[in-house]
């Protein structure tokens, strides 16, 4: 209930995100997918967190600077071997410069809502609060009064690290997605045309698409589950650790270890799916996948998100912001490759799994289309 009341916000962003996308086709001939998919989504999450609308200069700087904090937590030498650490000193002065910016970036929207919150009249200052009182996520950490800490509340530092966590991976795992289903849509345009009449026939051909809508289109759900399955967000799961000595896979794991779950080894075992390396997304409709669900409750066959109790919190957010962003985009444009620049599905690690080299697409207006 929650997710749906925060629809204007999605709204809002989506009207910047279409606008930017026609704009940039028309002055460089193409899009560049993943690059508007970020800012778009961390547009909603930086007003999902603090309830402010900002400038899209401030919303790129957060992004950057989130971005590289991100591929900072990359595992290091030091990680390992402590030990060595001191070798490593050039690197912590750049975590530490990095913090500094992180905070420079998201304290202020952290004081203009605790403005806001005494005096919702004043607004907060010079940025634009659009969430009212108790709708943004920071207002329930203000709120928030940690055990052990007579009566004390979070500081600045905590807010940061706990808003940042939000941004970041709601925005690494979304427009990830994004970008790999629409390589895909570009390479096999029957598929898109299918996802098109779908849209059309739930929402028109110019009509608002709503979060009902995206609940009531099977095919659409079936393309972001394979999407899914062929491009999970990570080929790895979270480190689990083992608190005591278990048998695993005919294996004897000893009690503290360190558990690396590789997440292909299901997506692409011939024996759990029929062609496990084709994009085909009826599987999920008729196929080897009408069981399949993404939270492995029903059996584990896929695991974009994990499972069980560590399963990713933010999945729900997460996956309506795919199903909602790709029908809008499917609905108003029809995508091409880019002439004599093919798309290359190589992948590469920059915290998710992305494409080595972006995809880069044309987009034509459908009602240019017809």
């Amino acid at each position: 209930m929650r997710i749906r009341q925060c629809g204007w916000i999605r709204r809002w962003a989506m009207e910047n995100h279409m606008e930017r996308l026609r704009r940039e086709a028309l002055e460089k001939g193409f899009v560049e997918v993943m690059s508007n998919c970020r800012l778009t989504i961390c547009s909603i999450l930086i007003c999902l967190c603090f309830g402010a609308k900002i400038s899209e200069d401030q919303i790129k700087n957060i992004e950057s600077v989130l971005k590289e904090v991100m591929l900072m937590t990359a595992p290091n030498i030091p990680d390992f071997f402590p030990i060595l650490t001191p070798i490593f000193t050039r690197q912590l002065r750049a975590a530490k410069d990095l913090r500094k910016q992180q905070m420079d970036c998201l304290v202020p929207l952290i004081q203009a809502r605790k403005a806001f919150l005494e005096d919702s009249s004043g607004g907060g200052g010079d940025i634009e609060m659009a969430s009212p009182v108790g709708a943004a996520y920071v207002d329930s950490l203000l709120a928030l009064k940690p055990p052990g800490r007579e009566g004390d509340c979070l500081g600045e530092e905590e807010l940061v690290t706990l808003c940042s966590e939000v941004i970041s991976a709601g925005t690494d795992t979304s427009a990830t997605t994004l970008e790999w289903a629409l390589l895909h849509l570009v390479q096999e345009q029957e598929i898109q045309e299918k996802l098109y009449k779908e849209i059309v026939g739930r929402a028109g051909r110019n009509g608002p698409i709503t979060e009902e809508d995206v609940e009531n289109m099977a095919y659409l759900g079936a393309v972001v589950k394979e999407t899914f399955r062929r491009h999970p967000p990570s080929h790895f799961l979270l480190s689990h650790a083992v608190t005591e000595e278990t048998e695993l896979g005919g294996y004897t794991i000893p009690a503290d270890a360190n558990v690396e779950f590789y997440t292909a080894w299901v997506t692409e075992d011939p024996a759990l799916w029929k062609g496990p390396d084709e994009f085909r997304p009826d599987r999920f409709l008729d196929g080897d996948g009408v069981d399949a669900d993404v939270t492995g409750a029903k059996g584990v066959r896929m695991l974009p998100f994990g499972a069980g109790r560590r399963i990713c919190p933010g999945m729900t957010l997460g996956t309506l912001h795919v199903h909602l962003m790709l029908a809008r985009m499917v609905q108003a444009f029809k995508w091409f490759p880019v002439p004599d620049d093919p798309p290359d599905p190589t992948e590469t690690f920059a915290f998710t799994v992305v494409m080595k080299n972006p995809l880069k697409a044309v987009i034509v207006p459908r009602f240019s289309c017809r």
